[in-house]
């Protein structure tokens, strides 16, 4: 472990070290930030913070140095804050300064009152983004970072005993007490609230018994409060992050990981019910933020955890399993990725073969899952996406559990997926495209916020007759523009903005998809398992944990290696293509030239090439060939439902 748990337990300590050092010069800050990053080059540092994915809420010293994994789900307007703010002794007049950077609460000491007019005060500004765990992590992701965290936390001394078992979902549950209320919190009347940072005149903090379920009371909630995780069923907690430095980098949908100081003062959420009863009180025409909007922005501190972020770091992914950065650079210097690479070619043969018997005995959409899996777009040209390739997988058996053990299979391969059951109720029902709340001034998520590289899958094999209402029809449209184009179009009332994205989509279908797709590959089963369950669990069962996290690996590690085509490589395929079209003008076009550039792109990729060769560029055209072929057989055999 680091040597010295200060700077994990007590980082705020640290911090005031070199305020002390500094003064109001700002020089302290960048000094606080480099020793924080050198702090975390040490051995197996990062392992050993604390982090909000794995660790119960409640098992985390408030105030420490913790970690969150998360992608940002809406950014809320900045926030003033008191940068630097002075206080007063009441009988001595001694003034002391304190730093307000990394807080909420701005704490007086012993007969401290704090100096509103002090000159020597600056108000400064932060960005408050609301973050949620990465939507649809899978399980065995989760299970990796849990494992390799060596962080060693104990029940807070913050709460009470009754609370040391309880988790995020537990918290939801909780008994409503409001008789307790008042009682609890009489030592918080003396507290307000200057420029977005909260103070109070007592010396100790808050010990409180309140729960998460007085909270919510005191919010006059009817209903746990509402996450806004873009998934149903998702679980974990979501934070308030407050970030300091380059706010511009971030946006929307980034995933990242951020390191800093955590902040679950019980007071926040009296302080916040305060403000809310005064502005009750108010009139309406003065009172700029609505109930709704103070309820969604301050929501209790217990539920939803503050962090001030001290670094952060985008995650170009999150298999745990691979270095965390991946860029073109690093990636060949990386010793862990050349020596991967270079035993590519047994590892793709076992994932064909392991894929092939998922797939019933199908080895050619075999094929074409791993092209589809590794797929990612890599540059736009005007509007149109390069390197998208979404596969519609039809001839699945209608009526079978096939298409929900393929998903399973597929989520124990990527390290983030949804699959989307297509069904008349879903598509009328459910939210798809999030949509701006102007009361409570938020974006509230819809199942299509996603983080790129994310494994969507489509089951269209569920889908009966049945009328579909307009919300069904914008969902279908929805769904039609983001494999078309990769983008999303967010709702904010008077104007739609455009999110760009890389969603890797799969479409399950009986027949041809409702849904446009780059490609489709008709399934022709070898064999039909009486029991479907039983064979998808063997399969993975029979497949060794090593060997399981090798194609983990692959499927990640391929989606960022450089592809060129070399000049001479060019000339050849453009010369075959004008053959082709000689002999049968009507057999290729240029989207089926463009088809075969995007599959020998990926078949190349997939066995570690990054140049385009004569023997890949042959492979892909065989592989087109045959899938044409198949689909051209299966629609004389069905007419014409192809």
């Amino acid at each position: 472990m680091p040597c010295g748990e200060d700077w994990l337990s007590h980082p705020l300590g640290i911090v005031q070290g070199f305020f002390a050092q500094n003064g109001v010069n700002p020089d302290w800050e960048k000094k606080v930030i480099e020793y924080f990053k050198e702090k975390l080059k040490e051995n197996n540092a990062p392992k050993w913070v604390p982090s909000l994915n794995e660790v119960p809420l409640h098992y985390l010293k408030p105030n420490s140095f913790v970690k969150f994994r998360c992608m940002i789900q809406d950014m809320f307007d900045p926030e003033f804050y008191m940068g630097v703010y002075e206080t007063v002794n009441q009988n001595t007049k001694a003034r002391v300064l304190h730093f307000g950077k990394y807080r909420d609460v701005a704490e007086c000491g012993p007969q401290q009152e704090l100096d509103l007019n002090s000159p020597r005060s600056t108000t400064l500004e932060r960005q408050t983004f609301y973050c949620v765990p990465v939507p649809g992590e899978s399980m065995w992701v989760k299970e990796a970072y849990v494992n390799a965290n060596q962080a060693r936390v104990s029940p807070s001394t913050s709460y009470t005993p009754s609370r040391h078992k309880r988790s995020y979902e537990d918290d939801e549950d909780m008994d409503l007490q409001p008789h307790k209320q008042k009682d609890q919190h009489t030592g918080a009347r003396q507290a307000g609230s200057v420029s977005g940072l909260q103070w109070r005149g007592e010396p100790k903090r808050l010990e409180t018994e309140a729960s998460t379920g007085q909270q919510l009371n005191s919010l006059n909630l009817s209903s746990p409060f509402d996450l806004n995780f873009p998934l149903p069923g998702e679980k974990g907690p979501a934070c308030l992050v407050k970030v300091y430095e380059d706010c511009d980098c971030f946006k929307v949908n980034d995933v990242l990981e951020f390191y800093g100081i955590l902040s679950v003062d019980p007071v926040l959420s009296i302080l916040s019910s305060d403000e809310r009863d005064a502005s009750a009180l108010l009139d309406p025409m003065e009172c700029t933020d609505t109930a709704e909007e103070q309820r969604v922005h301050s929501p209790p501190a217990s539920l939803v955890p503050r962090i001030h972020v001290v670094l952060a770091q985008k995650l170009q992914h999150i298999n745990p399993l691979l270095p965390a950065c991946l860029n073109k650079e690093e990636s060949r210097t990386c010793k862990f990725v050349s020596s991967f690479l270079s035993e590519l070619s047994p590892v793709r043969a076992e994932l064909l073969g392991f894929l092939t018997h998922a797939l019933l005995g199908d080895s050619l959409a075999a094929e074409y899952l791993i092209l589809h899996l590794i797929s990612t777009v890599y540059t736009r040209r005007d509007v149109l996406p390069l390197g998208k390739f979404t596969v519609n997988l039809s001839g699945c058996p209608r009526n079978s559990t096939f298409t929900e053990h393929l998903y399973r299979i597929i989520q124990h391969l990527v390290p983030a997926s949804f699959r989307l059951q297509m069904t008349i109720e879903n598509m009328n029902h459910l939210k798809f495209i999030p949509h701006k709340d102007y009361t409570a001034n938020r974006l509230v998520s819809g199942l299509l916020q996603l983080p790129n590289n994310t494994s969507l899958v489509i089951d269209e094999t569920l889908l009966e007759q049945g009328q579909l209402d307009t919300p069904g029809v914008h969902n279908v449209t929805a769904l039609s523009n983001l494999i078309t184009w990769q983008k999303v179009d967010y709702d904010f009332s008077y104007h739609q903005m455009e999110f760009p994205c890389s969603i890797n989509v799969l479409i399950t279908s009986e027949g041809r998809s409702l849904l446009p797709a780059d490609c489709q590959i008709h399934l022709q089963p070898q064999l039909m398992p009486p029991n479907m369950e039983e064979y998808m669990n063997s399969l993975l069962s029979t497949v060794l944990p090593s060997v399981l996290n090798k194609f983990r690996i692959f499927l990640t590690l391929l989606r960022f290696l450089d592809y060129s085509i070399s000049d001479e490589i060019t000339k050849a395929v453009e010369d075959d293509f004008v053959e082709m079209r000689k002999n049968d003008p009507q057999s290729i076009t240029a989207d089926d030239l463009h088809q075969l550039l995007v599959v020998a792109r990926f078949l190349s990729l997939s066995a570690g090439q990054t140049t385009l060769s004569r023997e890949r560029w042959l492979r892909a055209k065989q592989l087109e060939s045959l899938r044409r072929n198949r689909l051209q057989q299966q629609k004389c055999v069905n007419g014409n439902e192809l």
